[in-house]
Order: structure tokens, then C-alpha cells, then sequence
């Protein structure tokens, strides 16, 4: 009675077989588990029967299959140390107070969150690693997978339509305006994506009210820290002389609108006074009587006040020739750029669809010597790993570290987001897990690794990790730099006097990013809402030919696949996440109310022949 109870409990791991729908068949035990002991017996009389007889025949066997067995079983011993190698790294991941203080640091404004941190009293203990056996699956996967093939489309876009569709908002059907109903003034808020956004913006806004604009500029952030102004990012000269047959563009107001107080003739605009999305019979309605009375609009802030749709076909043009044409980044930044993206590609001298439109006379360096004829394409996957504490913070989710965690992100709450915390005590938001279900929560690191690694990317591929301090310090990244060491960042191809001049500037160091991520082979996101994502996916559609992959995961849909980690075996894992992913790269024109920014596939912006 009892081996018989003990033989049905013992099943293997690997005995377990699954349909296309994820749900367990019937479970098979190990052949050993199903015999009676007596059987047992003999079957074990007969497996030493056979060894000793193997030892026999052995004597027999020529000096180069002795070799060659040798030789097996090294390469078999060898396979088993480099898993558990990679695994051991992994489990060992514990998260040093260092690394984790000067982070959290470094991304607080009025109140240091290590002192936070000191007064809750809240010791660092090491993480339990998330997703342990799925990623046990996926170091075997890697490691065995290391002279394999990698997915044929796992490199390129998948459907040929794509190349058909052409960039073509260069192309202008109007005469210049004569900016003649007064001057537009703009001080953009944000990191460098949302900026750049704003000023699309704010020049479509100037040619629907036949206005002037002054050069853009950027305000302060407490969060970004930044001093960077237009002039430090963007070409002026470009920018002004690109748009000069659309709008009329000035570097500063004329000497007697300089000493007006704006805010007190009421020609100051902030974002509380002008809706979402507004469409312009709300600019025409609301903007237009105040440029005519004062000569002067000043708008502050202007985040994501102009609507997708409506918007007359031209002036929807002009946004996307203003993203993908007007701004261009200052020689400083495309040149370091070009040093990072040759770098990336291991010195290889060749062209990407998108360089010159992004590092522009620089490009030329990357084509400097002769390509060899049996050189290899050195190919390169960009990464976005939204995972800063401010996204982390915000989104209101869990990511396995418990009780410590959870008071780490709420002190950070109070201090950036007390409109969110408010709003967590008045009313009864949705718990962790069905943000979690909902695909609300950011991919973290260990789903990122599980991501790639099932979508083929083998363990040599190098990866260009964008962003800059990721939460949980480097021992949050210990599955992904275990998994795939080909792990870079702009701060490690560069060496310290080639940052330099960078350093404290976050939108130039971003702008760097932009240029990487762009020009790279295949570009993955953990997040489609990112507005850098965004604007990254969008500009490699329209100046990409249709060869420039993304990998853009469906959050829902990878997170019933997670949830299954304790069951689901690595074959099925494979094949749904890859059917997950596959599915976003299908080609269709901009829906409408959707950013041309990012959906550039319309007629407006690019033709499709």
C-alpha cells in the first residue's frame, strides 16, 4: 500500500502534456513509478546486467570510439555547468543596499527617499526570484539553443505590404503663412518626448490661427532636472528655414511685446485652460480673440492639447513633416550618436535605412574602411525597459517584493504622486492583480527575459538596453545580463570623455537613446503607451522601407501566459508568446484618433504605392 501510494504521487516534471488552450491533459507518470517493486527489482538486475556486459564488450571497442565518448561526455558535462552557471547567477541576484540607495537617490526631488527609507526602518533583504522556473526553462532553452537557427522573420518585418508604403510628407499643396494675427509663444513641458510633441503641435496650432511663431522653449523640470533648451537639442537654423513655406518662425518676440505681463492682460494659457485634445474650432474660438486683442498667446505647459482628429489634410501633414523632417538633432548629438550605433554594430561598415535622417553628415563615418567579404552583418536589438520607479510607482502594481516593496513605492507616491494617493484613499481602485490581467502593469525584467528568449533571440544576440536607472539597481537586471551578457549601455560603449559632455543633461542623453533605438534591427518595447516608444516605432515605419521590425507585446495577453509559470512547459510557452507578438507587427493605416507620431501610415504622411 505504501510504495503504491508513494509511486502515484512521484510524477515528473516533464510528464506533463498540455493542448493548444493551456489547460493540463491527463498527467503520465515516469515508467520507473508504475512497475511493482518486484519489477523494479528485475528491471534494475537487468539494467546492471547490461553494464556489466557493456564493461565486456568494451575491451572490444577501437581507441577512437573511446575517444569519442570522452569527448560526449564532456560536452554533456560542460552543457550542465554553463545551466547552472546561468541559473546559480540568477537565484543569487540579492539586491545591494548601495547600488539601490544611490538609485532611489538620484530620482527624488524635495525629499530624499533614503532618508524615507531610514525613518520606516526598512532593512534590504535579498529578492526572491520571480518566475524561477520559467526561467530555469529558459536558460536550458539559451544554453542549448546556442548553434541553432533563430526564427526566420524574427529579424525583419513580416509582411511584404510594408514596403510599400512611402514617406511623403515632405510633399506641400499651400502658400506660406504670413503669421499676420499676432505671435505664438510656447514653454513645452516634459521629458524630451513629450517637448517634442509639443512643438509639432504648437506649429500645426500656428498655421491654423495664421500666427507667428517664436522659437519654442523648454520648461524646468523638478523630476528631469534639466536645463537643456531647444537651441541644445534641435537644429534652429534647419528648423526655422524647413518650415519657412508653412508658418513663419521667429527667435523671439519683438521688443515691444517683451515687457508685457502677460498673465495679466490674460495672453497666459496653461493646460487648465485648455482641454484635451482640443480641436481647432476650439483654438479658432478661444485663442484667435485673444491674438487679435493682444497681439500675444503664451502657452505653458501644452501637453497634448491638439486632437488626432479632426484636423484639415495639410495641417495634419505639417505635424508629420514636423516630426520626421523639421527637427533634426545639433551636430554634438548626431555625432555621438553615429559613434554609438557603428559601435553597436562591432564596427561593421554599413548603412541602416534610417541613418542619415538620424545622425545626418555623421553617417558617413560608420561606411569609413572596406567591408570584408566574408564579414558577418552585425546585427543589433534595441531595448526599452520602461522600468524607472516613477512608471513602477505609478502604475499601482506589485513586482515580488512584498511588504518592503510596497512602502517603498507608497513613499515615493507621496511625495510625486499625491493626486494618485488621494485618489487611492477616496476611492476603490483595482487591485494589483487585475491590473495585472488588464496588461496595465510594465513588463518587468524577468517577463522581458522570458520575452526574447522564447521569441528566439539566441544567447550571442546584442542588446542595447535604453533608459537610464532601472528600479531594483543591477541585481533586478541579474536575469537579463545572466541570460543575454551581450547587454550594453550608451554608458558603458562610451568612455568617460566622450559622456561628459552629456552628463546632468537627461534629454540629451535621451536623444541619444532615440538614435540607438531607431537605427537598430529590431527595437523591443515593454511598454506601448511610452511616449518614447511611440515616437521610436513611428519614425522607424516611416523612414524604415518596411525592413524595421518592433516587437510591441500585448500586456493582457502575455500576462495569462505568465500566469502559468508553475505549469506550462517551454515548447507551449514558445509558440504563445510568439503568436502573442506576431500579431502586433501586422501593417494597418493610423485608426482614426489614434498620433500620427506613431502611426505615421496614413495619407497624410506617407503614400502608399
Amino acid at each position: 500500500m505504501t510504495s503504491r501510494s508513494n509511486s502515484n504521487s512521484n510524477f515528473s516534471e516533464s510528464s506533463y502534456d498540455y493542448d493548444d488552450s493551456d489547460q493540463p491533459g491527463v498527467p503520465t507518470p515516469d515508467r520507473a513509478d508504475t512497475l511493482s517493486p518486484g519489477h523494479r527489482n528485475n528491471s534494475l538486475n537487468g539494467l546492471l546486467g547490461f553494464t556489466f556486459g557493456s564493461k565486456k564488450m568494451r575491451k572490444k571497442k577501437p581507441f577512437c570510439q573511446e575517444r569519442a565518448i570522452v569527448g560526449l561526455a564532456l560536452l554533456v558535462i560542460a552543457f550542465v555547468g554553463m545551466n547552472w552557471w546561468m541559473l546559480s547567477r540568477i537565484q543569487n541576484s540579492g539586491r545591494a543596499p548601495e547600488v539601490e540607495f544611490r538609485f532611489l537617490k538620484a530620482n527624488s526631488s524635495t525629499l530624499s527617499i533614503r532618508e524615507e527609507l531610514e525613518r520606516l526602518g526598512k532593512g534590504r533583504k535579498p529578492q526572491k526570484t520571480i518566475y524561477a522556473r520559467l526561467l530555469a526553462k529558459a536558460a536550458h532553452a539559451l544554453a542549448e539553443g546556442q548553434k541553432k537557427s533563430e526564427p526566420k522573420d524574427l529579424w525583419a518585418e513580416p509582411y511584404f505590404v510594408a514596403s510599400t508604403w512611402k514617406p511623403c510628407a515632405e510633399q506641400r499643396d499651400w502658400q506660406p503663412s504670413e503669421g499676420r494675427n499676432g505671435y505664438i509663444t510656447v514653454t513645452a513641458n516634459g521629458g524630451i518626448n513629450q517637448q517634442r510633441v509639443a512643438v509639432c503641435n504648437i506649429v500645426a496650432v500656428a498655421r491654423l490661427l495664421d500666427a507667428t511663431l517664436v522659437l519654442p522653449k523648454f520648461l524646468y523640470s523638478s523630476v528631469w532636472k534639466d536645463v537643456s533648451q531647444f537651441g541644445d537639442i534641435y537644429q534652429e537654423e534647419h528648423f526655422i528655414n524647413y518650415l519657412k513655406p508653412d508658418i513663419r518662425i521667429v527667435r523671439e518676440l519683438p521688443q515691444d511685446l517683451q515687457s508685457l505681463d502677460l498673465e495679466a492682460i490674460g495672453s497666459l494659457v496653461t493646460d487648465a485652460d485648455v482641454v484635451k485634445e482640443a480641436k481647432p474650432s476650439f483654438y479658432k474660438k478661444n485663442i484667435l480673440p485673444i491674438l487679435h486683442k493682444n497681439r500675444v498667446v503664451h502657452f505653458l505647459g501644452f501637453g497634448n492639447r491638439l486632437a488626432s482628429d479632426p484636423l484639415p489634410f495639410q495641417v495634419q501633414r505639417l505635424r508629420c513633416r514636423c516630426n520626421f523632417h523639421a527637427l533634426k538633432f545639433v551636430p554634438k548629438i548626431e555625432e555621438t550618436g553615429a559613434l554609438l550605433i557603428r559601435r553597436m554594430r562591432q564596427n561593421v561598415t554599413r548603412l541602416g535605412p534610417l541613418d542619415r535622417h538620424l545622425v545626418g553628415p555623421f553617417s558617413k563615418s560608420m561606411m569609413k574602411g572596406e567591408r570584408n567579404r566574408g564579414e558577418k552583418v552585425a546585427r543589433y536589438l534595441a531595448l526599452h525597459l520602461r522600468f524607472e520607479i516613477d512608471m513602477v510607482a505609478h502604475s499601482l502594481c506589485e513586482y515580488g517584493g512584498g511588504e518592503e516593496e510596497r512602502n517603498e513605492l507608497e513613499a515615493y507616491r507621496e511625495i510625486h504622486f499625491p493626486a494618485l494617493v488621494e485618489l487611492q484613499k477616496n476611492q476603490k481602485v483595482p487591485s494589483p492583480a487585475a491590473l495585472k490581467v488588464e496588461g496595465l502593469c510594465p513588463l518587468m525584467p524577468e517577463e522581458t527575459v522570458l520575452m526574447l528568449a522564447a521569441l528566439g533571440f539566441n544567447r550571442q544576440t546584442r542588446i542595447y538596453l535604453a533608459g537610464a536607472h532601472i528600479y531594483g539597481g543591477k541585481s533586478r537586471l541579474a536575469s537579463l545580463t545572466t541570460l543575454y551578457p551581450n547587454l550594453v549601455t550608451k554608458e558603458s560603449l562610451l568612455s568617460s570623455s566622450e559622456i561628459e559632455p552629456f552628463k546632468n543633461f537627461s534629454s540629451q542623453l535621451a536623444a541619444l537613446d532615440f538614435i540607438v533605438c531607431t537605427a537598430a534591427d529590431v527595437f523591443a518595447m515593454t511598454d506601448s503607451g511610452s511616449q518614447f516608444s511611440s515616437l521610436i516605432s513611428g519614425f522607424r515605419v516611416y523612414y524604415g522601407e518596411g525592413k524595421m521590425a518592433t516587437v510591441r507585446p500585448n500586456k493582457r495577453r502575455l500576462a495569462d501566459i505568465f500566469v502559468k509559470n508553475n505549469t506550462i512547459d517551454w515548447r507551449t510557452f514558445e509558440q504563445r508568446v510568439r503568436k502573442a507578438v506576431r500579431q502586433t507587427k501586422r501593417v494597418f493605416t493610423r485608426p482614426v484618433g489614434r498620433s500620427v507620431y506613431r502611426y505615421p501610415r496614413c495619407k497624410e504622411c506617407m503614400c502608399n504605392k
